[in-house]
């Protein structure tokens, strides 16, 4: 060893080496997990649908608002106050809510999508039972048009809402 202490800096080098190498190593690892692990903006579309219809069958009105943006309006007029209320009706007039739906396409396009979604609904008023949307030979055709808020998915408009609404 010299009095200038080289060999103990020789020392010290290869293992800050190591341990740099080991941390940049974890690094890049963890970035690919995180990659892969990540969901897509299709996936995380599908499941707000699957989280949406499971919230109506419950009738758990602010489970399916809060998948809807406040910025929510179509061509027929709905808004997301109206849209509120609406399913607040339906819930009350509605019970053993089934939905059966079927994504035929998703189209992302950086901050917006849109979501073509083949509905069936059945439920029960009084002792009734039927279709409410759709019927067993052809379910309605609904679009759906998102934006991603705050990296949340959220439907700003729809198509085929006035059927499912009772409207025209």
């Amino acid at each position: 060893m010299t009095a200038s202490g080289n060999a103990v800096d020789s020392d010290i080098l290869p293992a800050m080496s190591k341990k740099s190498i080991i941390l940049v190593a974890l690094l890049l690892i963890s970035l690919v997990i995180i990659y892969f692990l990540w969901p897509s903006d299709e996936a995380r579309i599908r499941r707000l649908f699957r989280e949406g219809a499971t919230a109506v069958e419950e009738e758990k009105i602010d489970v399916v608002m809060a998948k809807v943006s406040f910025n929510y309006s179509d061509d027929s007029g709905l808004t997301y106050l109206i849209l509120k209320d609406a399913f607040g009706r339906f819930f009350k007039q509605m019970d053993h809510i089934k939905i059966e739906y079927g994504i035929t396409a998703i189209r992302v396009d950086d901050a917006k999508a849109v979501a073509e979604v083949d509905v069936r609904v059945v439920a029960s008023s009084g002792t009734d039972t039927g279709y409410v949307v759709g019927d067993a030979g052809t379910a309605a055709r609904m679009t759906f048009y998102l934006e991603k808020e705050r990296s949340r998915w959220l439907v700003t408009k729809t198509e085929g809402m006035q059927k499912v609404m009772g409207g025209q």
